[in-house]
């Protein structure tokens, strides 16, 4: 065998020198052998190294893999990470394996993700569904027995469980807590695009929170990035009005880093900031980070708990479920709102008085 080949069912079966259905047999445990050549192949194995292609094997006999598919916007993002280590720490104990993948919130890349998932047969299927994206092929998958799972946003095009969160309750919580501390001129960095659910969602909390203040909506105020980099410039239009802002609202994670970076370049740390989603290093910032903070951990356990009852067999109704937040209190939004400067008075000039 070559060396930069990985083993096969053929190389223990010659190994053994018995067919390599006989192998087959001795590792599926579905057919007679004796205790003698179970001790050969088994030792063969591991000789050799050789691992079963359960893909194979699973699709062969119609049973399910022992793995779940996630498909995810970003792997870099934190937020994620903590979601798809929560979900993996669940199912473990059920001898369930995740895999993962990121549709970079390409619909495209999205569908060839699930599809490659449903090819190896993934006992479960979870989502964090693309802008544009159309869920309306995994009906027939879900009608099968599959469970499928959208995580963070809602699906289109197929009714089933969703576990959110509470984003709406949340912005709405961040941007009144600004409006207590005196500020009227409150900014919101989004993410792009537009059409987002969460961005969306956010935005109306952020909206309801100044309704519900009395304070007029300003699309002037409203700006829109997808990366740290966007965030800053964003930043520096808002800081650049007329009339800037007292106090922003950055939409997730990646915009409150980006607004961070650019008041510390701006020397604008007078500007009051509450984050949707909190961030590493939040309380070593300078003011440190006051942040609606999301439960991904919570996320994920509920997405897994809810995938392993319909393994289970509950066929009852489709359900959301809303993960709460909460408002963590640290700082930059609770800082006033600056005092005016007094006019700049010219200096008067003349003659001294004679003593």
């Amino acid at each position: 065998m070559a060396a930069n080949r990985r083993p096969t069912l053929a190389d223990v079966a010659r190994e053994v020198g018995v067919s390599a259905k006989t192998v087959s047999r001795v590792l599926n445990e579905d057919g007679p052998a004796s205790a003698q050549t179970r001790e050969q192949v088994l030792a063969a194995v591991a000789k050799l190294g050789f691992q079963p292609n359960l893909m194979a094997r699973n699709i062969r006999v119609g049973g399910p893999d022992t793995t779940i598919g996630l498909v995810i916007p970003d792997l870099a993002n934190p937020f994620f990470g903590a979601v798809a280590r929560a979900i993996e720490d669940t199912v473990r104990e059920r001898g369930l394996t995740l895999l993962m993948g990121s549709s970079a919130d390409d619909p495209e890349r999205e569908r060839a993700l699930t599809d490659k998932f449903l090819a190896r047969r993934v006992s479960i299927l979870m989502v964090v569904p693309s802008v544009g994206a159309d869920h309306t092929h995994l009906k027939s998958h879900r009608t099968a027995g599959l469970p499928v799972i959208f995580l963070d946003r809602p699906g289109v095009g197929l009714s089933t469980d969703s576990i959110v969160s509470s984003n709406r309750t949340g912005a709405h919580d961040g941007v009144a807590h600004l409006v207590a501390h005196g500020h009227r001129r409150i900014g919101f960095v989004g993410d792009l695009p537009p059409k987002l659910y969460t961005r969306r969602e956010r935005l109306a909390g952020y909206r309801s929170a100044l309704q519900e203040a009395g304070i007029p909506y300003d699309r002037t105020l409203v700006a829109n990035a997808h990366d740290q980099p966007g965030a800053e410039a964003a930043t520096a239009r808002l800081l650049g009005l007329t009339d800037p802002p007292t106090a922003l609202f950055a939409g997730n994670n990646i915009m409150a880093l980006g607004i961070v970076a650019e008041l510390a370049r701006s020397r604008r740390k007078q500007v009051a900031v509450v984050a949707f989603d909190d961030v590493s290093l939040a309380e070593a910032l300078e003011p440190a980070l006051t942040v609606v903070a999301q439960d991904p951990e919570e996320l994920g356990r509920a997405a897994a708990a809810t995938a392993l009852t319909r393994l289970d067999g509950d066929r009852t109704r489709t359900r959301t479920i809303t993960v709460p937040t909460r408002l963590i209190v640290r700082g930059s939004g609770e800082l006033p709102v600056p005092a005016p400067r007094p006019p700049h008075r010219r200096a008067v000039t003349g003659s001294r008085p004679e003593r």
